[in-house]
């Protein structure tokens, strides 16, 4: 038997996206841009970082190749490595749409082949009838937004409203995803939880993908501040991913972070909740020093996407992948015989492009742990690769889709 660690980078991808240009992104490149700016001292932030992008760690697992192999371009003012360490490759995706549910799914051995519900972007987002539902079954006095906007934006813009109104500010983006920001203590955190699992029952006939909590604090826009609390109401994936098939199998997959939302808590055993990236890697480490043989530990790292991605962050963004990437010794000195790491992505969001939202690229695929042998595994057809290696490597029987690469 052997133990798996699944790391997803929320959000970062490495460009190259072969229809890119379907969804507006065409040249859209999380990683290289990130480590241009950083070159050209675009991404320099006093008492947070300065210089070239900095990743010796994960560029000596195959970063730098991956990137070449994706995009065409190995990232600039980044040092080569004199040798790589593990397995390395990128995958394209065959979901359809850029978001988080699709991408992890797909990770997971079970491609979205089917189109989401989307809400329009222009005039309201939420029509007149889906507004009257919600207040007549929530008994709310009405909703604030209605519109495509950024969390942070609109929370700064409409907060002071949202408390003296008690109406909540409902938005959207280019995800299928409805959005819903109310104060933890003027509205109330589990009124607000409430609220959603009534929106998320509403919206199962317009097949819209999430519905999410984003509670926040504060009394001005200057220190409104959103909490650790945020809810993820999704929809079931379509047919069993590889969690369930190790559920059934009698193993346990620990959920660190938000993958117990994504995946509506199904095929998940336990679920490990932490705030913001350096929390949610100090809960890894205690959960890899619990995992037993068979275990696979599935962590996403939602602050690149989340604090950094859609608010067009480029310092913060390579900030945080230093961080992560200074923290990967101690993950190795976790590691026993026979056990295996894969680090990858579930979509884009280039800090560098137009608008706020995901961007349709391919992502990185470093494996590596004791005894795995050092190569390229190239471009990979789908991100359910990476599913059915952990498959494989647990020794549970293949899935429908995606092929291991062990």
């Amino acid at each position: 038997m052997a133990r798996a660690f699944l790391f997803v980078l929320d959000s970062f991808g490495v460009g190259g996206g072969q229809d890119a240009q379907a969804y507006n992104d065409l040249g859209s490149n999380t990683f290289g841009h990130i480590a241009e700016f950083c070159a050209a001292g675009a991404a320099d932030r006093a008492g947070l970082r300065q210089g070239p992008l900095s990743l010796p760690n994960m560029s000596s697992l195959g970063l730098l190749e991956i990137a070449k192999l994706a995009s065409g371009d190995y990232p600039i003012g980044m040092q080569r490595p004199e040798r790589v360490f593990g397995l390395h490759g990128a995958a394209n995706e065959l979901s359809l749409g850029k978001d988080t549910p699709s991408g992890h799914w797909e990770i997971a051995g079970t491609p979205v082949t089917f189109d989401w519900g989307y809400f329009p972007t222009e005039g309201d987002a939420f029509s007149p009838e889906l507004v009257e539902a919600i207040c007549r079954e929530a008994g709310i006095p009405g909703v604030l937004g209605n519109c495509h906007a950024s969390g942070t934006d609109i929370i700064a813009k409409l907060g002071e409203e949202h408390v003296r109104t008690g109406k909540p500010i409902c938005y959207t983006s280019s995800d299928s995803v409805f959005q819903i920001a109310a104060h933890e203590t003027h509205f109330g955190l589990e009124r607000l939880l409430k609220l959603c699992e009534t929106v998320r029952t509403l919206l199962d006939p317009l097949n819209i993908g999430r519905v999410i909590a984003r509670p926040f604090t504060g009394e001005t826009p200057e220190t409104f501040e959103r909490t650790g609390n945020r809810r993820d109401y999704s929809v079931l994936p379509p047919e069993p991913t590889l969690l369930d098939r190790l559920v059934s199998a009698g193993r346990t997959v620990h959920a660190v972070g938000k993958i117990g939302d994504i995946f509506a808590h199904q095929g998940i055993s336990r679920v490990i909740k932490a705030n913001g990236n350096h929390a949610l890697m100090d809960a890894t480490l205690d959960t890899m020093a619990q995992a037993e043989q068979g275990d696979l530990v599935f962590t996403n790292f939602v602050d690149f996407d989340m604090l950094y991605g859609h608010r067009r962050d480029v310092a913060g963004y390579a900030a945080a992948l230093e961080e992560f990437d200074r923290s990967l010794p101690e993950v190795h000195r976790r590691l026993q015989p026979g056990d295996m790491v894969i680090i990858t992505a579930d979509h884009g969001c280039d800090p560098t492009w137009r608008g706020t939202d995901h961007t349709r690229e391919r992502v990185p695929i470093m494996a590596f742990g004791p005894g795995i042998r050092s190569r390229s595994i190239g471009l990979r057809p789908t991100f359910a690769d990476i599913g059915e290696t952990v498959a494989a490597h647990l020794g549970i029987p293949a899935g429908r889709h995606g092929w291991s690469f062990l």
